[in-house]
């Protein structure tokens, strides 16, 4: 594997941001085992930051810590990514619906700037800036919120779904269509639309749902990951 390299000294948050990155891209493998050893080689890191790395994410949801086995990459089953769609859906629904009634000018003016970069992303098919961004937008909107318990049940959510929402862009037409959809979110928060966001909040995250169900029903899902590496 590359060696993707880190400045010195290596900083906690520097080692989850990339191994994150890792598991939100696919370049480890949904039920695999973390090889600590070969992580830290391609991290450029020891192991005692790979592990505490490794802790914060199994607690945000995308690594499970498992007897016997070590940790390993989250991998849901159809039912599992059916049930967390539908709670995501709802979340994202409630926080959309929220935001739009408190979030102020400029913090939608944050939102305008992010999302005008993620179409830049989108124009470059620069897939992994773009979802970076997409997670920004979305956090953003969450934040304009301002209800804390909201955001820490979203984030332990969202977190098992993020290499799932990563893979659901892999269809071009499906990718064109989920930027469509987030051009529209952004009209609606600047109209300050509670029902319109978090009606199309809702139904972007059923569509994501659909394609990631499709993907894994027809065996596609993995393939499409190792395609992206």
């Amino acid at each position: 594997m590359a060696v993707i390299p880190l400045r010195s000294p290596v900083l906690h948050d520097q080692v989850v941001r990339k191994l994150r990155t890792l598991l939100v891209e696919g370049r480890i493998d949904a039920g695999a085992k973390l090889n600590e050893r070969e992580l830290s080689q391609r991290l450029q890191v020891s192991r005692t930051p790979l592990r505490e790395a490794i802790k914060q994410l199994a607690a945000e949801g995308l690594v499970e810590l498992k007897p016997h086995r070590g940790a390993v990459a989250i991998a849901l089953d159809e039912a599992e990514v059916q049930h967390s769609f539908e709670l995501m859906a709802a979340l994202e629904g409630l926080s959309g619906e929220l935001a739009a009634q408190r979030i102020t000018e400029a913090e939608l003016q944050v939102v305008r700037a992010l999302h005008f970069e993620m179409l830049a992303a989108f124009t470059r098919r620069d897939l992994s800036g773009y979802y970076r961004l997409n997670m920004q937008i979305h956090a953003a909107i969450n934040a304009a919120a301002k209800n804390p318990v909201l955001a820490r049940t979203y984030a332990q959510a969202n977190a098992r779904l993020q290499a799932l929402r990563f893979r659901s862009n892999f269809d071009e037409q499906k990718w064109k269509r989920a930027v469509k959809e987030h051009s529209q979110m952004i009209d609606a928060l600047a109209a300050r639309d509670d029902a319109r966001l978090r009606q199309l909040l809702v139904t972007h995250l059923h569509h994501k749902r659909d394609v990631v169900l499709d993907m894994m029903r027809a065996g596609t899902l993995a393939m499409a990951s190792k395609a992206s590496r």
